[in-house]
């Protein structure tokens, strides 16, 4: 096939395609056993979507007239698609380190809460910051977690509770979607706690009244494009019934349903979500055995956060009862300031001492795959599709998202192994492991002992 491409990965030892059918997602026997490739190459072409994907020798045969902007021998590694990261609140200012010690001397998230600290703290702080302080703080995150693998990220507001912040920390996100080569899923969460001086009724009628009509004008004016709606459904936060009229109300400017719900009390917020059709429910370590049934039968997504459960000292989520009942698990990192996951890098070349302070602020992660294999009992197969594919469909992106299939977006892992469960088995330091990502066919992070990082 003659013409111009953006990319050709050569003879890479193992291409998990995750997917080999078109399938929007996996599970039972489809997330225990994924497609993969030995011994092949793919090529993306200059509209950054995959062209062909295949054996060495036929896509050498195919392409042979071809000419490629970048090609990258891959003999002996694996090439994954790129991770999704299916929940996180990456958006803030002031971290709450101080807070870290009252847990381990016993306090529960919801006593922290309402002693002033948890998201009330960080809602001071954000509110304070300027929108600029944000974006940086913002971008360096986005950069961390991209040189781990995340190529799709899903981004909440949620630190303001009031309009005027909202909007900052969406705007700072819509401007992120529009300069970064990294995807980005946005999702209002104004109902992400009940402001101070509020009951939540009357938060609610704030949301309904004016916070949303307030998205729906400016979606149509094209200045800020909302993909999610999200409510805190918690006992002391919203109840069932403040959520329903949130999450319908949502619905009905064409957001999709993605909230929080069953973390701490069991609150039947998967009935809740089956019956209003959510496209994902995150958290879930209450569920009710009817809830996953309910899930399961409306195909609402289950987006489990190990790391949550780790810091928090909560029980785990019934992940395997999920799976063997047919629910679509999907996983997300939930990186906020209250939920870290650090990891040591070795990127000084990229990164001055300041930015490198910032940078290790995020999550990496494959270390939540690891964590929901060990903590959760889920195989490696069913942690990557929960990573991949599945957390694509939780975000409504699985058509372009999350597997490698002629036709979706070409964003892509390359591991120096030639195993691809090294990318879960080893317990961080993935600096060492990954040597590319690549986001539409073009080279956004490269290892630097591959090279100098190449120009378009």
């Amino acid at each position: 096939m003659a013409g111009r491409h953006r990319l050709l990965l050569e003879n890479a030892q193992q291409l998990v395609l995750v997917c080999g059918r078109g399938e929007e997602y996996l599970r039972r026997d489809g997330a225990a056993s994924l497609a993969l490739l030995p011994g092949a190459s793919l090529v993306v072409g200059l509209d950054g979507c995959i062209k062909a994907v295949g054996q060495a020798d036929a896509i050498r045969n195919q392409f042979s007239g071809a000419t490629f902007e970048r090609i990258i021998d891959c003999s002996g590694k694996c090439v994954l698609p790129g991770l999704v990261d299916a929940h996180t609140h990456p958006v803030w200012a002031g971290d709450r380190v101080h807070e870290f010690a009252m847990k381990l001397a016993g306090a529960s998230y919801m006593e922290i809460h309402q002693a002033g600290g948890g998201i009330h703290f960080t809602v001071e702080h954000t509110r304070k910051a300027s929108e600029e302080e944000l974006f940086n703080t913002f971008k360096h995150r986005l950069e961390r977690m991209r040189r781990a693998g995340s190529t799709l990220v899903e981004c909440k507001s949620g630190y303001g509770l009031n309009l005027e912040t909202e909007l900052k920390m969406l705007r700072v996100i819509e401007r992120a979607k529009q300069s970064m080569d990294i995807g980005i899923s946005s999702t209002y969460c104004g109902a992400h706690s009940v402001p101070r001086g509020k009951t939540a009724t009357e938060a609610t009628d704030d949301i309904i009244n004016n916070h949303l009509p307030k998205l729906k004008e400016l979606k149509l004016s094209g200045e800020i494009h909302v993909n999610n709606i999200d409510v805190f459904c918690e006992k002391g936060v919203f109840d069932l019934d403040s959520t329903r009229r949130i999450l319908q109300a949502g619905k009905d400017i064409g957001l999709q349903i993605n909230f929080h719900g069953d973390e701490l009390h069991p609150m039947k917020s998967a009935e809740l979500g089956a019956e209003l059709g959510a496209r994902a429910i995150s958290h879930l370590e209450e569920i009710s055995d009817e809830g996953i049934t309910a899930m399961a039968r409306a195909k609402c997504a289950a987006v489990l956060l190990p790391t949550t459960a780790y810091m928090l000292r909560l029980k785990q989520p019934p992940a395997r009862k999920m799976l063997e009942e047919g629910v679509i698990v999907a996983l997300g990192s939930d990186f906020n300031p209250n939920a870290y996951c650090f990891s040591m890098v070795s990127h000084s070349s990229y990164l001055n001492q300041h930015e490198l302070m910032k940078s290790l602020t995020c999550t990496t992660y494959p270390m939540v795959m690891h964590l929901a294999c060990v903590n959760m009992k889920m195989s490696m197969n069913e942690a990557l599709a929960a990573a991949t594919i599945n957390a694509a469909y939780a975000l409504g992106k699985s058509d372009t998202h999350g597997s490698i299939e002629t036709g979706k977006q070409g964003d892509l892992v390359i591991i120096n192994s030639s195993r691809w469960e090294h990318l879960i088995y080893q317990f961080g330091g993935h600096e060492a492991l990954i040597d590319y990502v690549i986001v539409k066919g073009k080279v956004v992070y490269q290892n630097e002992r591959c090279g100098t990082m190449s120009s378009y």
